[in-house]
């Protein structure tokens, strides 16, 4: 799957990568290339972010060394759908494999890549060539060029940042049905399809880079009459990059060819339309767009106008192009019309009026004279078929014709191929300039398509910096405002965290309030402003975030063995190992998934360890559903509380989807139960329950609430609750030894942590 150029099996928008990857002991190397558009990329990074590069990538085909085919396949599993194919372990030898590149770019040394460093790069590099050479038996012309990537330019967005913000894919599996790539992109050419999502998947780290996008986006944004004459322009784009491929690996026919001329036409039009522009960042960005008149000319003059597809059908040459060609031609066609003369003549001569001339493959050309007119057949023709009904015959001279007429025909097709090929090697001197051009126009889609989902959806420029501070006024979640009810607005909320004043948000409120939809909405915005992207929010004040972190959402990892508890600490785990001052994490209801206690213990632990080490302290948005965090700002200056606001209304509780200052110490649950549509005796018998909770209402031999208890009026019989008396004086004793040990507390000198933990001692000595 990583080696096909068929268009049944490519997808337009996507790039079909096949990747090679190479281990060693710290380190990975990893070569990337699509050998639909000749793109080919190398890079080296620690081995244990290998998963996170390859989700990045996406591949549908993974080279490997045979003995760690086992190990991959392991890796990838539940992660990616891709083939992983072994190679021999042999092949995975740096000189040999620097060979190989050397060979097939025809050059001394790979100085000029900037990779003669990366030893395992080379060999990654030099497999997949191997690899390529091998299924196609020849040299890929349009692989002239080894980029070296330095991932460390690009925010790493792990598995669980790609699922729980839904950059490209939707967590319902509608493909990228209700995604951000859905909502803002608008490209209009395949390679700009294929460029913006690989953008929208690696948000860039240098403000320089960022604020240059933003230029040319802005530039396009003020300027509707530039953007309409580029879209025109655009619109007559065929996928130049996809059919350079098809034509140097010589699976392109006419038509393929004639588009390509068709687009780099467009070429010249659209420069001229940038340096009439007032835009200089657009200037500069594109000032290295190659006119190719010389060569799309040469295709004019060759390739008729509605060429057929297949070389068979013949008649793809131009008359006038080749003098040989048109000769041959003449001859074709003439002899047709002599063979019609030579039919109406022999009818005449012959006395025959149905003698009739024809031809098929294995005779060739033949006289037909059916037997009512046999005594009539001259002495010169020769029989060549019986047949019920007629014979067959031939003359000298209709054989003489028939070697003219067929030498033609054969002579015509084995030239038309010819120069056919002539022009196809003459398109391969012109590789570079081709790739550059569609390079440049699939960068020239993609700033367009920020400009246009700007203005669609009402989007503002962020503004860049390298501090920590992220201020946004106004944000709103750029899906999620789409897929609204008509006529319901999306109400917006702003966000501000500082590492130096503000830098904890611990969220409560109510579920279904908008808490995870707001720590989503954040994520986004911080996303789309390191791509080049406008974001939907009033202001955005944006310091350089290294790494987006979630934790949103739970659920069960069953191929993997894995509960929705182990699930969610090993995302949590990875966060505190990996997060840095400059990282942005998202947390929704850490905890969950284990017992009241437990989790509410793991869940302070965690926001006090992202406050107190000093590798982090980075920034945080902390949604919970445990209001007791809420302490946590009364201890830590830098912890802020906030809530979703609620507002309660002739026993209804509307949501008011606003984030404000403040705790929260109602979920309203059984309002959310309601709204399920739980039966009403259900929804009365909870709000009981919850009376009996609230009021602390305990039995005194179970210390368990009375939920058994109604208030309707009913009691126990006699005998039971004679039965608990008994029971109570056991409990008293229990009560003496509780007492004696919270007497010995020293309330002053405990820690949050500490008084949970003497509680929980506490809790064993009354079970």
């Amino acid at each position: 799957p990583g080696v096909t150029l068929s268009e049944k099996l490519l997808d337009s928008r996507s790039n079909n990568f096949l990747v090679s990857v190479h281990l060693e002991e710290e380190l990975c190397g990893m070569a990337i290339a699509d050998v639909s558009t000749g793109n080919f990329q190398v890079a080296e990074f620690p081995k244990k972010n290998l998963l996170e590069h390859l989700i990045r990538y996406q591949p549908r085909e993974i080279l490997v060394a045979a003995n760690q085919f086992e190990n991959i396949q392991r890796l990838i599993t539940n992660h990616l759908n891709a083939l992983v194919t072994k190679r021999d372990d042999w092949l995975f030898d740096r000189s040999y494999m620097y060979e190989q590149l050397l060979q097939h770019f025809k050059t001394h040394s790979l100085k000029g890549f900037g990779i003669e460093d990366m030893d395992a790069g080379v060999i990654a590099a030099g497999v997949l060539i191997h690899y390529l050479q091998e299924n196609y038996k020849t040299r890929l012309e349009h692989f002239i060029h080894l980029q070296r990537i330095n991932l460390s330019s690009y925010m790493v967005l792990d598995e669980s940042t790609r699922r729980n913000l839904e950059i490209a894919q939707s967590m319902s599996g509608a493909g990228s049905r209700n995604t951000l790539l859905q909502i803002i992109d608008f490209t209009i050419t395949p390679m700009g399809a294929r460029l913006f999502k690989q953008w929208i998947q690696q948000p860039l780290l240098d403000k320089e880079q960022i604020n240059h996008r933003l230029d040319v986006v802005n530039e396009l944004y003020e300027s509707s009459e530039l953007r309409q004459a580029i879209n025109e322009e655009l619109k007559q784009f065929f996928d130049t990059e996809r059919l350079l491929g098809k034509i140097v690996t010589n699976r392109a026919n006419a038509r393929d060819v004639q588009n390509l001329s068709s687009s780099l036409k467009q070429i010249g039009p659209i420069k001229s339309i940038i340096e009439n522009s007032a835009c200089p960042a657009l200037k500069e960005h594109f000032d290295s767009f190659t006119i190719l008149d010389q060569l799309t000319e040469k295709i004019d003059q060759a390739i008729v106008e509605n060429p057929p597809i297949t070389m068979q059908e013949g008649g793809i040459i131009k008359p006038g192009y080749n003098q040989e060609l048109d000769e041959l031609r003449e001859i074709s066609e003439h002899g047709k019309d002599w063979l019609l003369e030579y039919q109406e003549a022999e009818r005449k001569r012959t006395g025959i009026p149905t003698l009739k001339v024809s031809y098929n493959k294995v005779f060739g050309y033949y006289i037909e004279v059916t037997n009512v007119h046999k005594e009539k057949i001259p002495p010169e023709y020769v029989r060549k078929q019986t047949l019920v009904n007629a014979e067959r015959y031939i003359t000298q001279e209709l054989k003489e014709w028939e070697d003219k007429i067929l030498g033609a025909e054969e002579k015509i097709n084995e030239l038309e191929y010819r120069l056919f090929q002539e022009i196809r090697e003459e398109i391969g001197r012109y590789i570079e300039p081709i790739q550059r051009n569609s390079k440049l126009i699939a960068e020239l889609d993609c700033f367009l398509s920020f400009a246009v989902a700007a203005i669609e959806n009402n989007y503002v420029r962020p503004e860049i910096n390298d501090s920590q501070v992220l201020e946004i006024r106004e944000g709103r979640h750029p899906v999620v405002e789409k897929t609204l009810p008509p006529g319901e607005d999306f109400i917006a909320n702003d966000a501000f965290l500082d590492p130096e004043r503000e830098q904890i948000w611990i969220i409560t409120g109510p579920n279904m309030a908008g808490k995870s939809t707001f720590l989503r909405q954040v994520g986004l915005i911080v996303l789309m402003a390191q791509i080049g992207s406008f974001v939907p929010a009033k202001m955005a004040r944006v310091g350089i975030v290294d790494r987006i972190f979630t934790r949103v959402g739970a659920s069960d990892n069953l191929a993997s063995g894995e509960s929705t508890f182990l699930v969610e600490m090993n995302e949590t785990a990875n966060i505190l190992n990996n997060a840095t001052p400059r990282s942005l994490i998202l947390l929704d209801e850490i905890g969950r998934g284990t017992s009241t206690f437990d989790g509410l213990s793991i869940a302070w632990a965690v926001a006090e360890y992202i406050y107190r080490e000093p590798r982090l302290r980075c920034k945080t948005l902390f949604a919970t559903h445990y209001h007791e965090l809420t302490e946590l700002a009364l201890l830590y200056p830098r912890i802020k509380n906030y809530n979703v606001a609620v507002e309660e209304w002739k026993d209804q509780v509307v949501f008011l989807r606003k984030i404000v200052p403040g705790g929260s110490d109602n979920s309203y649950g059984i309002y959310v139960a309601q709204m399920a549509g739980l039966p009403a005796p259900l929804i009365a018998r909870a709000k009981e329950i919850l009376t009996n909770l609230e009021a602390n209402e305990l039995s005194p031999t179970t210390k368990k609430p009375r939920l058994a208890m109604r208030r309707s009026g009913r009691t126990y019989d006699s005998n039971q609750l004679s039965l608990f008396d008994m029971l109570e004086k056991k409990e008293q004793k229990k009560d003496e030894k509780v007492k004696k040990e919270l007497q010995k507390v020293d309330v002053n000198n405990l820690t949050p942590l500490q008084a949970l933990q003497k509680l929980d001692e506490l809790k064993k000595l009354i079970e």
